[in-house]
């Protein structure tokens, strides 16, 4: 899909034209489809942690009106990004990255010293405790970071020949991911997260052309280094376990029982689901209900047709994607986009797998429907960015010598050269 576009510079350029909105759209369905997820299982959600805690503070519309907060960051977040010039934010990918390792060294160190700014739930310090504005996962932002330096890093090396040189290349991205792998995977405890990065370091890494054998041993590497932090890792242990047990998975068993009850939920929606405000495994049978779980929950209250349509949306969404990275000229632009599709499709992916029983579980939000601002800002940040590059798409290959516009001009005109009225964007 890429091969015909990969090597070439981002001097050739293309005139600024129509965005491709269907990133929006389906962008938007998804949100919509979690708002009402929200409304449906927020009181459930809200009475279980109630009788819980012993309190009163958890309204039922507690979490529909976060999420709704949530969303609104979110689309804010999205259009900013849409219009923040890229090669602005190119030029800062490093300060960026180093500010998101940064962050989550700060993290760790609040965290070992027990300070109340570190959010810890689970024996897992993920967050910084911001009081009455909630709280925030630096991890996401060091997402961004990668994806941004990354990027920029990769395609230069590629057009230096120097993509597979273990010297120019490997080992300093190696070096870039163990930090990050200790600090998020190893300190805060998110395999997930951790996993997610490396979707989309290793899908820049494919589309910009490294070779087989070094993909391969990469590959072998990553698993090596995978199975070290499962055996590290008591929890992760147990949830290994509780995969291998399959369906003989059972409620009564400490390891299996969220998967258990992830599977419960998913059978007993059928065809239709039980409805809005039906649902028994958001009452307090399934962990996290509104957050990792959710695509659970959403089978179970809208059924397997319900599960289908979410599934039809994110593949649709993740084909827009795929196209705009397709018909970018500039190798950096194109490499950025992949990036976050490899961003996107982790976490659906690993949460679907995760609720379905195909993977063990990694505890990951499942884009723009889990409860949460931080996951769902940082992701909208991304969508923007691709949506902010779909202006700059080419309708054919670009022709060596010929002179266009690339994203640095940034002139507002209407449609790229190439359209015609049976062929827009």
């Amino acid at each position: 899909m890429f091969s015909g576009r990969r090597a070439q510079a981002t001097s050739q350029v293309v005139r600024r034209h129509r965005p491709d909105y269907q990133i929006v759209l389906f962008m938007g369905l998804l949100m919509l489809l979690g708002l009402i997820v929200m409304y449906a299982i927020g009181p459930q959600r809200a009475q279980v942690l109630n009788s819980a805690y012993g309190t009163d503070f958890y309204s039922a519309s507690y979490f529909f009106t976060k999420q709704v907060l949530s969303l609104a960051l979110a689309v804010a977040v999205f259009f900013l990004m849409a219009r923040l010039p890229y090669q602005w934010l190119q030029q800062r990918s490093k300060q960026v990255l180093y500010a998101g390792l940064i962050a989550c060294g700060i993290l760790a160190v609040a965290g070992w010293l027990q300070l109340g700014i570190a959010q810890c739930s689970l024996g897992a310090c993920r967050w910084f405790d911001l009081g009455p504005l909630g709280s925030v996962q630096p991890s996401e932002f060091l997402k961004l970071g990668l994806l941004l330096f990354a990027s920029g890093f990769i395609a230069t090396r590629t057009k230096q020949g120097l993509l597979n040189d273990t010297y120019k290349s490997i080992i300093p991205l190696g070096a870039l991911f163990f930090v990050i792998a200790v600090l998020v995977i190893g300190i805060q405890k998110d395999m997930g997260t951790g996993l997610a990065m490396l979707a989309i370091l290793a899908t820049m890494m494919l589309v910009a052309g490294l070779k087989m054998r070094v993909a391969l041993g990469l590959g072998l590497v990553a698993l090596v280094a995978g199975v070290l932090l499962i055996i590290i890792a008591p929890h992760r242990v147990d949830r290994i376990t509780a995969f291998l047990q399959g369906d003989s998975a059972s409620v009564s068993d400490a390891e299996t029982y969220h998967i258990a009850h992830a599977k419960i939920a998913i059978g007993s929606g059928g065809l239709l689901g039980v409805g809005i405000g039906n649902s028994v495994q958001a009452t307090g049978y399934l962990p996290e209900a509104i957050n990792d779980s959710v695509f659970a929950i959403m089978g179970e209250t809208f059924g397997f047709v319900g599960l289908v349509l979410v599934l039809i949306l994110f593949t649709a969404l993740l084909l827009r994607i795929l196209s705009v990275a397709d018909k970018l000229p500039g190798l950096e632009e194109q490499l950025l986009v992949v990036g976050v599709f490899g961003w996107l499709a982790a976490h659906v992916i690993l949460n679907v797998a995760a609720m379905t029983g195909i993977f063990p579980l990694t505890g990951i939000t499942l884009p723009l429907l889990s409860f949460g601002g931080t996951s769902m800002v940082f992701i909208a940040g991304a969508l923007g960015l691709a949506f902010q590059l779909s202006r700059y798409t080419t309708h054919r290959t670009i022709s060596e010598g010929a002179r266009y516009e690339d994203s640095r001009s940034w002139r507002g005109v209407g449609r790229t050269r190439y359209a015609s009225r049976g062929n827009r964007i």
